[in-house]
């Protein structure tokens, strides 16, 4: 098998996928591998960003007029470099996680695919599908699903 050349990790700003993120840069690390963020989002209304940025408190850097996506990318950013990653790329893409990552994976030419279980077993995650879920059934490449829960 050859080696990981692109590792892609999605990230939402959340606890569990900084986990995920933190992961991947170790993975990017020991292999050289470009490390490749990525966050989905959609528009969202002053309202809605204002509570995002409360929701992401915890990123006291946060940069005026700077969106949702591109707070968790820089938050990832920091916490992949501490994890050893080097070569680190960012994109942020308008669309639902799943559809995201599978483009950004095609696109970019991913060779792995991190994510975290978040959703795997919440009874939602059953019902209506999670993105880690989704994701072993449409990615292009391979994908570590990384256990980023509390057992949640």
């Amino acid at each position: 098998m050859a080696s990981y050349r692109t590792i892609l990790v999605g990230t939402d700003g959340s606890d569990s996928s900084f986990r995920a993120v933190e992961s991947a840069a170790r993975l990017s690390a020991d292999t050289g591998a470009t490390l490749l963020l990525a966050s989905a989002y959609h528009p969202m209304s002053e309202r809605e960003r204002l509570s995002a940025a409360d929701r992401l408190g915890d990123l006291a850097y946060k940069v005026q007029g700077s969106t949702p996506a591109e707070d968790a990318l820089r938050a990832a950013r920091e916490r992949a470099v501490a994890a050893g990653a080097k070569d680190i790329d960012e994109v942020a893409v308008e669309g639902d996680a799943v559809d995201v990552l599978t483009k950004v994976a095609r696109d970019r030419g991913a060779d792995l695919l991190v994510v975290g279980n978040r959703g795997l077993n919440s009874l939602a995650g059953r019902i209506l599908g999670s993105v880690p879920a989704n994701l072993s059934h449409r990615s292009p490449c391979d994908i570590l699903i990384v256990h980023t829960t509390d057992g949640k």
